[in-house]
């Protein structure tokens, strides 16, 4: 790691506090990040319909013709509930940036000077990646996985009963949310792993030789948050390994950009010294 010089020391010392003033910080960066979020809730309940019309999309295009083309509920609360956990889907994802900007408001003053350039492009990318994977799943994953599933529905004719899909607003929307969410936590990968080089955790020969260990739990980890099909392991599989060859390279311009600086920083003392 990136020793600090007497500068950072010294502005790590002049951000020193007592442990009211960091407490009372602490439920300031509280305050505004649950505001933040209630805002987003707030407007993003106000649009809940909109938002509704556009996750169903990829089951209205499937079903588009046949007479179930529509969600039913049976409870009478259901959709109003529905709409309360768009609201609270929608206003997670718009308010994510402010929240991570109080985190880092509060934490930053604690890190020194390399520290915080080193940390702070990963909090860009972390939502970046997330949009990344929930888009994934909306525009690639999902149109397949509803057509494996509706798949199974079965006409009634000769006399033999057939089976048509019924979906629940809940039930779907619960699963698209869940999927976008963990694929979108999965897409996180090298962001995670860029981090732990940057502590000097992980290092670009260690991801290497646990390459094939690697994809096995990676293909493994796809099996689990995919449905029972094919193509819907492999379209998640697929990537999650390309991103961990993506991972190993980013670690190693990290390490390459380290032993730079740490170099450059060895030639000044060694300049002043003499």
């Amino acid at each position: 790691m990136i020793s600090p010089t007497p500068e950072d020391e010294a502005a790590l010392d002049a951000t020193k506090a007592p442990l009211m003033e960091h407490l009372i910080e602490l439920r300031k960066r509280l305050i505004w990040g649950v505001g933040a979020f209630g805002v987003a809730f707030v407007i993003c309940f106000a649009v809940s319909g909109h938002i509704f019309d556009f996750l169903t999309q990829p089951l209205h295009h499937a079903l588009a013709g046949q007479s179930n083309d529509h969600l039913i509920y049976t409870a009478l609360t259901e959709v109003f509930f529905m709409r309360v956990k768009i609201g609270m889907f929608g206003g997670l994802c718009l308010g994510f940036p402010f929240i991570a900007a109080q985190l880092w408001l509060f934490i930053a003053p604690g890190l020194y000077r390399h520290e915080k350039n080193a940390f702070l492009p990963f909090l860009v990318a972390a939502p970046v990646m997330f949009a990344i994977g929930a888009a994934f799943v909306y525009y690639v994953m999902l149109p397949f996985a509803i057509q494996f599933f509706t798949g199974y529905q079965v006409p009634a004719v000769n006399g033999v009963m057939g089976i048509e899909l019924q979906a629940k607003v809940d039930e779907y929307l619960t699963f698209v949310m869940t999927l976008m969410v963990a694929f979108g936590i999965t897409f996180q990968l090298p962001v995670v792993l860029s981090i732990l080089a940057r502590v000097g955790i992980v290092n670009a020969q260690q991801l290497r030789d646990m390459r094939r260990y690697a994809i096995v739990a990676l293909v493994a980890l796809a099996a689990v948050f995919t449905p029972p099909d094919p193509y819907s392991m492999i379209s998640l599989a697929v990537p999650l390994v390309a991103l961990y060859e993506i991972s190993i390279l980013c670690v190693w311009f990290i390490q390459k950009g380290r032993a730079k600086t740490e170099a450059e920083r060895e030639a000044a003392r060694d300049i002043v010294s003499s």
